[in-house]
């Protein structure tokens, strides 16, 4: 297979993404399978489009570390350190931060002004993988037994049910 220049070129980050959804955002890719030429390169790149009031819910990325700018809006950030400290590191992003998720760890960023925002992050893999944690643990399929997770959340069994429909 002969290799071209559109394996190098991808266009549409400049478009605005599709927030018409329940958590209120959208991410365009740019992963190896939109741009051929990153194929083992280890490196990639997304577009995030907030609704007011719109998340980006906690999530993993189990390749890669992220890195965020925002570009437009204000951004409530953060992810939790791994066990046993489970610590939360946060702060608000205006237009022109940046900052850093280290690989594996949950994350979020979360939309705090009436305005839509917008970022641009950087991953460092070029199939970085993304595990939304609620649709991981409450859309699994097949699903994951209620009592396992009431008792894990320590919630009445009645809760999870609820949760699973949901996803």
């Amino acid at each position: 297979m002969k290799v071209i220049a559109d394996d190098f070129f991808f266009s549409g980050l400049h478009l605005m993404g599709n927030t018409s959804n329940p958590v209120g955002s959208r991410v365009t890719t740019v992963f190896a399978t939109q741009l051929p030429g990153l194929n083992t390169l280890g490196i990639s790149m997304v577009r995030i489009d907030y609704a007011p009031w719109g998340q980006n819910p906690p999530h993993i990325h189990p390749r890669a570390t992220e890195i965020l700018t925002v570009l437009e809006g204000s951004l409530l950030v953060g992810f939790v350190t791994s066990n046993p400290n489970n610590r939360f590191i946060t702060k608000v992003l205006k237009k022109g931060d940046v900052f850093v998720f280290p690989v594996g760890l949950v994350h979020f960023q979360s939309n705090v002004g009436n305005g839509n925002a917008v970022a641009i992050a950087a991953l460092s893999s070029q199939n970085p993988g993304a595990i939304t944690i609620a649709n991981a643990v409450f859309g699994a399929n097949p699903p994951i037994p209620g009592d396992i997770l009431a008792k894990a959340f320590q919630v009445d069994k009645s809760v999870v049910d609820q949760l699973q429909s949901k996803f």
